[in-house]
């Protein structure tokens, strides 16, 4: 064989003997291709390049396993354009794909079911339409389907139910027809099921009701009939069924009673499709008529519907108006008693377990059989934490009402994705605010939830806003988190101020903002005896409470505990749209102490200029100390060079692309006690 022979052979031989080179080549043309499709003006995936190696730390939002296989693509809140390419059956090794919150459009491919691997699909939020492929009932590993507010059309596969491990599903508010399949009841590790806002018909699946693992299951908004399953009444507040107008049964307060002519299939609603069996079985079809007797037949039908109409609204209405006045009395004798100490016998709730006569007189008496986290919070680990302390902040149902004046509108402060927000006075005269949190939107592991809530109570710290304590509803299906009120509202409304148009914070109030936020953090992140280090995951102005002494509080610290992993993520959508979430997050996919730190750079920037917004001339302005140009001009230049000069280096430190450039906020503390404003 001749030399020029021999060179060729060489690259031959390498390429057959580097099965790793080629499978990571595959993978590499893959991203090149996805990166085309989804971003197909190329502004947002600048660094997926052909020359780069995607496991090393340049692609951003790639991740790779131990083998250097792509096993996690993290781009959600990117603003992406485009569509999904069938490339992506290529990345065969990979776990997890998050695209939410973005703008992706077309239909999802159904070479997406070649990624057996995958246990975490995230779709949500995007522009997504056509069918959902019934090839996902292949991804033999998938735990979590996220496809919520798109344009879905079509029916739920009825393939979904061979997903053996499949925990979450997601699907609500799109375009979705057909019924519910019964295929899903299969499914032995299905916890929550939302298939809210679509336009399903037919009857809920006994076997859906009858999945073991099942504690949410949302239908409402849509076109269901039929009895609805006993079975679901274990779910209690996890079951959300309002306006399905066919729905009847027993057991359900605002349903009505079946009278006997729904039927239900308990076994088989299938999907609507091509063939006639597909119409649901218990839609009211009639056969067509010939002739007069069927004529005559339909108009006496119709008449004696429309009186028995009438009579029924005409019962209806005085029955609603007697319960009301029932229940009005009862709730005026209820608040009688609870205001003036009544020594009657306790209630049936009140003798289950309930812990009386060790804990608060405020304790709550409303928990839910089936979602009790506080039943068995005296046989698990408190990590060293007082169970005294946390017993005794237990508030009682009818205090949280009475203190809000039931739930009243005119003591809303504002909502969110997952909470609302009350104004209150307790007894003693002291200003509350009231967060209430729904059952759906809380961890379903009790033991976690309880943690999480645990964590709550322990925090004592002059810059984090003071939980005095809570309530669980199994009536109305909610947690209540009871905070001191803080009056001067968010540092938000302290951004963005015209002259003349609001209040503008001097030099010193600015700085030791600046601090106090500092010694708050710092505190969260220390780890204590009775306290883990805690990551706050979402630093924002808006999370930044004043009080009337100007005083920083921090807002919702360790919420996230408590809070499904959707829910989470559905916060990243505010912090990703106005900078606070830090660069490393699109790789890892998890909060750390130094995203916190990133967060706390963005904030001194909006402190400092007094915008929300911080823009690329702001930090260039900043890093070449041209004050006048970044420092907010409501200030007049009314403020310290050499202070101001400290919070930039701060500043910049904080928000560096790299974490480990990133100081602790402790060293953070000590360095602005050097600082003459703060002492």
């Amino acid at each position: 064989m001749g030399f020029s022979a021999s060179l060729l052979l060489f690259p031959l031989l390498f390429f057959l003997l580097n099965p790793t080179w080629v499978h990571g080549n595959a993978e590499l043309r893959a991203l090149i291709d996805m990166k085309a499709s989804l971003d197909p003006e190329g502004h947002h995936l600048r660094s997926w390049t052909i020359n780069s190696n995607p496991c090393g730390g340049s692609f951003e939002g790639v991740a790779c396993n131990e083998k250097g296989q792509v096993a996690n693509i993290s781009l959600q809140g990117k603003g992406l354009p485009g569509k999904l390419s069938p490339a992506i059956a290529e990345l065969k090794h990979l776990t997890g794909l998050y695209l939410h919150y973005n703008s992706l459009n077309g239909e999802i491919p159904r070479e997406v079911a070649n990624l057996t691997k995958l246990s975490d699909l995230y779709l949500n939020v995007n522009h997504l339409s056509g069918e959902i492929p019934p090839e996902i009932g292949r991804m033999e590993s998938l735990q979590v389907l996220q496809l919520c507010y798109n344009q879905l059309t079509g029916s739920i596969p009825t393939q979904l139910g061979a997903l053996e491990k499949l925990s979450v599903v997601a699907l609500q508010s799109n375009q979705l027809t057909g019924a519910i399949p019964a295929s899903l009841g299969d499914l032995g590790m299905l916890v929550r099921v939302d298939l809210s806002s679509n336009n399903l018909f037919g009857s809920i699946p006994t076997s859906l009701a009858d999945a073991p693992s099942l504690k949410v299951l949302d239908v409402h908004n849509n076109t269901l009939s039929g009895n609805v399953p006993s079975a679901l009444e274990r779910l209690d507040a996890g079951f959300l069924y309002e306006d399905n107008l066919g729905l009847c049964g027993v057991g359900f307060p605002s349903l009505k009673t079946c009278n006997g002519s729904e039927h239900v299939n308990a076994r088989r609603p299938e999907p609507y499709g091509a063939s006639t069996r597909d119409i649901p079985e218990t839609a009211n079809v009639e056969l067509p008529c010939n002739g007069t007797q069927c004529l005559n037949s339909s108009k006496s039908k119709k008449a004696t519907s429309v009186a028995i109409g009438v009579l029924v609204v005409i019962i209806a209405m005085s029955a609603i108006g007697g319960l009301t006045f029932m229940l009005y009395r009862r709730r005026k004798q209820k608040l009688g008693s609870s205001f003036h100490g009544s020594d009657s016998h306790p209630s049936i709730d009140e003798a289950k377990g309930i812990y009386r006569k060790n804990g608060s007189p405020l304790v709550s008496l409303e928990y839910s059989s089936g979602w009790d986290p506080l039943a068995d919070y005296r046989s698990l680990s408190f990590n060293g934490g007082s169970k005294d302390m946390f017993q005794s902040s237990r508030f009682h149902l009818e205090e949280v009402e009475s203190t809000t004046q039931y739930f009243s509108e005119l003591n809303l402060l504002g909502k969110s994705n997952f909470s609302a927000t009350y104004k209150g006075v307790l007894r003693d005269g002291s200003v509350v605010a009231v967060k209430s949190i729904s059952k759906t939107s809380c961890k379903s592991d009790e033991a976690e939830f309880l943690k999480g809530l645990n964590i709550l109570t322990s925090l004592r710290n002059d810059n984090l806003v003071r939980l005095r304590g809570f309530c669980c509803s199994r009536g109305r299906g909610e947690c209540f988190l009871i905070y001191d009120f803080v009056s001067n509202g968010n540092l938000s409304s302290f951004l963005d101020i015209e002259e003349g148009d609001g209040e503008v914070l001097e030099w010193s109030t600015r700085v030791s903002i600046v601090k106090g936020i500092a010694k708050g953090m710092a505190y969260l992140h220390a780890y204590k005896v009775n306290k883990p280090v805690i990551v706050h995951q979402n630093i924002s102005a808006d999370k930044v409470l004043i009080d009337q002494r100007n005083n920083p509080l921090l807002a919702d610290s360790g919420l996230y505990k408590l809070l499904t992993n959707d829910i989470v993520f559905s916060a990243l959508k505010a912090s990703a749209a106005k900078g606070y979430l830090a660069p490393e997050y699109t790789n890892t996919g998890r909060f750390t102490e130094t995203s916190d730190v990133y967060a706390f750079g963005v904030l001194v920037f909006q402190i400092l200029s007094g915008k929300q917004k911080i823009t690329s001339s702001i930090r260039l302005a900043a890093e070449s100390f041209r004050f006048n140009e970044f420092i907010d001009p409501n200030l007049h230049g009314r403020f310290f060079e050499y202070e101001a000069a400290k919070l930039v280096k701060i500043a910049l430190l904080c928000s560096h692309d790299s974490p480990f450039e990133r100081p602790s906020m402790e060293a953070i503390v000590q360095e602005l006690g050097n600082c003459s404003s703060c002492l």
